[in-house]
């Protein structure tokens, strides 16, 4: 029998149903392959083991041939075999949990393979948006947003912006198609903040009855 980790969420990636007038224009998550790549370093790490069996099978083909290059990078192969399977199911964990939203009127974001977090961003909190896009397709948009609010950088992580610790970016990290995202993205922002403000007005009497 299948089994919903998240069918408690009235609509999936949102903790509550968005209110009248919202409409959600897209959902999505990471890419596992780009963020395995790009949050976890799983390149950089396989690189490492590579060199590391390459000197271990070269130092022991010197002393004992073949077999002696067999028994000295087998432990050392086997360990980054295991060093990259343990690396790539934490990213697909981190996707897997993960949903993006851009709606009418903000984006959010449901994050944490353990924890779960849901963080709102309204278009009007939103200060700048800048897209780094890779050449698979996939990229990054990052979130710079107005007045105090800071952000946890080991809450957010992996879905921040790399390099920026003190002042921490939110970002929808590692989404395929992610020049379309920033396209549709910056004309939900702008029709959402062109919108006219509408606020009811206090009559006079009752004004003047407060005062």
């Amino acid at each position: 029998m299948s089994h919903d980790d998240f069918a408690f969420e009235p609509v999936p990636g949102l903790p509550e149903t968005p209110p009248a007038g919202e409409v959600v224009l897209w959902q999505g998550r990471p890419q596992t392959r780009a963020l395995a790549m790009e949050a976890f370093r799983i390149h950089w790490i396989s690189g490492y083991f590579v060199l590391i069996v390459a000197w271990r099978a070269t130092v022991g083909a010197f002393d004992a041939g073949f077999a002696g290059a067999l028994a000295f990078g087998l432990p050392y192969a086997v360990l980054g075999v295991c060093a990259f399977a343990v690396l790539y199911a934490l990213a697909w964990a981190q996707a897997r949990a993960t949903v993006y939203t851009i709606t009418s009127a903000r984006v959010a974001m449901r994050i944490g393979a353990a924890l779960q977090v849901t963080i709102n961003l309204p278009f009007r909190q939103i200060a700048n948006a800048e897209l780094d896009l890779r050449t698979r397709g996939t990229g990054t948009i990052a979130f710079e947003t107005l007045g105090e609010t800071k952000f946890s950088y080991l809450v957010l992580w992996p879905h921040l912006r790399p390099g920026h610790v003190r002042i921490t970016k939110p970002a929808l990290r590692c989404i395929p198609d992610a020049a379309r995202i920033a396209r549709l993205l910056a004309e939900a922002a702008d029709a959402r903040i062109s919108a006219p403000v509408v606020s009811r007005a206090v009559p006079a009497a009752a004004a003047l009855a407060a005062e």
